[in-house]
């Protein structure tokens, strides 16, 4: 799912496209795609974009009349930018967005549709779309600290809860995680100062170094890589290859359709953390420090 840098990649490159410009109609390929009905989505035709805004990991585009066209990506919906009238894609297009100077195209990924566009109007139904949590980015020392230790989660669920801390989603949280060298499976409420002041350094470091390297990446043109998987992460998406901090294998923990992945030595002291299905199918076998995992690696090659 696009997570906080993403979203504002697509922001600042929609902005340089659209702003100021009039939406000439709204293509729909898609019935299932826009969930509600009041405005019609006839009335955000010919209005003029005004202003773009990140909810979250929602894209909110501002038009005449406080009228707000809210996308939300979920795990497969990309954006893509075309030459003005272009088709929607056959077997992934959902919606196509014109403009005279080109059009905006939603596709999405996979049989399940699970994007969304509301059409929302004033600025009380727009914060109906916002979950809550607090801008990392903007937050300080003592917000943060107040957010992350409002309730007992650990530290994997509170930075991705859109309650707690808006944007941050499993792909960054892993890359947080590992730059503040905290295990994913703390809990809030029982962290020290310094590992609170180290966090929330962690999380304006990644996000904002993040946003930059993607914004180059894109330059003038259109940000067509939005994965969720980069070589040069650290952790995230790298179980098995060597973390770029201290050279020890990445492990992971994986749960429904999700994993985190981390480095023992660099955030668990050596320990190797339960995977709900693994360690329960070896049992005695599964290996519980890091110690034991490259004892096992020697014992193989030998």
């Amino acid at each position: 799912m696009p997570e906080l840098p993403d979203i504002t990649t697509y922001i600042h490159a929609l902005d340089r496209r659209i702003t100021g410009e009039v939406l000439q109609d709204i293509r729909l390929a898609s019935a299932f795609l826009l969930r509600t009905a009041t405005p019609p989505i006839a009335t955000a035709k010919c209005k003029r974009v005004r202003s773009l805004r990140r909810i979250g990991k929602r894209i909110a585009i501002g038009l005449d009349d406080d009228l707000w066209l809210v996308l939300h990506l979920m795990i497969a919906g990309r954006l893509h930018w075309h030459e003005p009238g272009a088709a929607i894609p056959g077997k992934r297009g959902q919606a196509a967005f014109d403009f005279s100077n080109g059009t905006l195209i939603l596709t999405e990924a996979g049989p399940r549709r699970r994007a969304s566009l509301h059409l929302v109007q004033g600025e009380a139904a727009l914060r109906a779309h916002d979950p809550g949590g607090i801008e990392p980015l903007e937050a300080d020392l003592p917000a943060f600290a107040a957010a992350l230790t409002g309730a007992t989660h650990t530290l994997k669920r509170a930075l991705t809860d859109p309650r707690i801390f808006s944007g941050i989603g499993n792909a960054y949280s892993d890359e947080i995680l590992h730059a503040a060298r905290l295990s994913p499976i703390a809990m809030t409420t029982s962290l020290a100062a310094d590992e609170i002041g180290r966090l929330h350094q962690a999380v304006q470091d990644t996000l904002r170094d993040w946003v930059a390297r993607l914004d180059a990446e894109a330059g003038d043109g259109f940000p067509e890589k939005v994965t969720a998987f980069r070589p040069d992460m650290a952790v995230h998406g790298r179980y098995g290859k060597p973390c770029p901090a201290c050279g020890a294998p990445v492990q992971r923990i994986r749960y429904a359709s999700n994993e985190t992945n981390y480095c023992p030595r660099c955030q668990t002291d050596g320990k190797i953390l339960a995977d709900r299905a693994l360690s329960r199918l070896l049992k005695k076998d599964w290996p519980r420090t890091l110690e034991e995992l490259e004892a096992r690696g020697r014992s193989r090659k030998d």
